[in-house]
């Protein structure tokens, strides 16, 4: 087990940077940032990636309605560049809402646009002029001006039903897993991993305050805002045991906030 730390979107700026740079006293595998609407997932990632001299420098996640499949490969080249060859790419579909209400955006074939993201960044990664005609994308004559140093950058997929995790499995570098229960986890893992070995991470809802309270209302509130806005993870959590609980939280949200 590697441990790393994800640093939260309700960060300020400053504040990622600094916990970037206190994150070099412990050499964590990992420093995730996140994306949301607030600060640009690739820009945080130079930012951070020269504040921390060690850490590897991971998206979780990149939305992939949110831009196309070359303005992400420039991204991730970029990044790359910048963090002499740290970076990890964490690429997700987000939520319908999300998709929809804030990227204008239709939430449509995402396991399909995932797959023709992910060939689409690897061709342009490897440095070849990139002509490709998918169902979704089309692309003719594209190649980066900049040479990225790595010419394979390791690319991880959020994953939650099991479709996705089946897709994941078959081109993914590594999977992000996100509020799953632990019964499950070990029971997917075991699974998936017996077909063929690729990375895992498991990212988990923490809060640090000196008052506990204070620290489990703002876990609370962030559980409740991913399965109120989020379908697939409330759906996902209602199947494993918790039905009872996400009715609850999803009936309170919509009633408070």
């Amino acid at each position: 087990m590697r441990l790393s730390y994800s640093l939260g979107s309700l960060l300020t700026v400053e504040q990622v940077l600094a916990c970037s740079r206190k994150l070099n006293e412990f050499k964590p595998d990992t420093v995730w940032i996140p994306e949301t609407w607030g600060m640009e997932n690739f820009s945080m990632l130079s930012m951070a990636s020269r504040e921390n001299s060690f850490s590897k420098i991971g998206s979780s996640i990149v939305n992939i309605y949110s831009r196309s499949p070359s303005l992400i490969a420039m991204g991730a080249a970029t990044v790359d560049t910048i963090s002499n060859k740290r970076l990890v790419l964490g690429l997700g579909t987000s939520s319908q809402p999300l998709v929809e209400d804030f990227h204008g955006d239709k939430f449509e074939r995402p396991l399909k646009r995932m797959k023709e993201y992910v060939e689409i960044i690897r061709l342009i990664l490897s440095g070849k002029t990139v002509n490709y005609s998918g169902e979704i994308f089309s692309l003719k004559n594209f190649s980066l001006l900049i040479k990225p140093p790595r010419d394979r950058i390791p690319i991880y997929l959020a994953a939650v039903n099991q479709k996705m995790v089946e897709l994941t499995w078959k081109i993914a570098d590594g999977v992000i897993f996100y509020l799953r229960p632990k019964s499950e986890i070990k029971t997917t893992l075991a699974k998936m991993q017996n077909q063929k070995k690729i990375d895992s991470s498991l990212q988990i809802i923490t809060c640090v305050n000196d008052d506990s309270e204070k620290a489990m209302f703002r876990a609370k509130k962030t559980l409740a805002f991913y399965v109120s806005v989020g379908k697939i993870y409330r759906g996902f959590l209602a199947s494993n045991g918790f039905e009872n609980e996400t009715k609850n939280i999803f009936e309170e949200y919509e009633k408070n906030g």
